[in-house]
């Protein structure tokens, strides 16, 4: 019961929320890139897995309603832009280690590319919902 209304809500949502969902899976593959690639780094499971995977569970929770990208976007851009803020983000693309390098890029592309599909998907998701008359 739980599955299929999981299910249903997530072939409901847009296109863009979809895509914003993707660009969070690319996230989660580039950390396994990196954890794979140097596991010592994260004394343990990358703890961003977890943080990425609940985000993504709560935009296909919430799905349907203008907003539910918003949980999705705010993990991607927390990661990206603190990380590159906190000097976290570079040193991983100046890394010796080609596993370590190839997992930040594709984990920041999709991190990038959720931020503003998930964005997208809120904005028009607004303006529909202010659009549609009153009955």
């Amino acid at each position: 019961m739980v599955l299929s209304t999981i299910a249903a809500r997530f072939s409901a949502a847009s296109k863009s929320t979809k895509l914003s969902l993707a660009g969070l899976a690319v996230g989660i593959a580039g950390l396994v890139v990196q954890w794979v690639a140097d596991p010592a780094k994260f004394g343990g499971f990358p703890p961003g897995i977890l943080f990425i995977a609940a985000c993504a569970a709560l935009v296909v929770v919430a799905s349907g309603r203008w907003w539910a990208p918003v949980s999705g976007v705010l993990i991607s851009l927390w990661i990206v832009v603190g990380g590159w803020a906190a000097g976290q983000l570079t040193p991983n693309f100046r890394s010796g280690d080609a596993g370590t390098v190839t997992g930040t890029a594709v984990m920041t592309f999709g991190l990038v590319f959720a931020a503003v599909t998930g964005t997208t998907a809120m904005i028009a998701g607004r303006r529909a919902r202010t659009d549609t008359p009153a009955r």
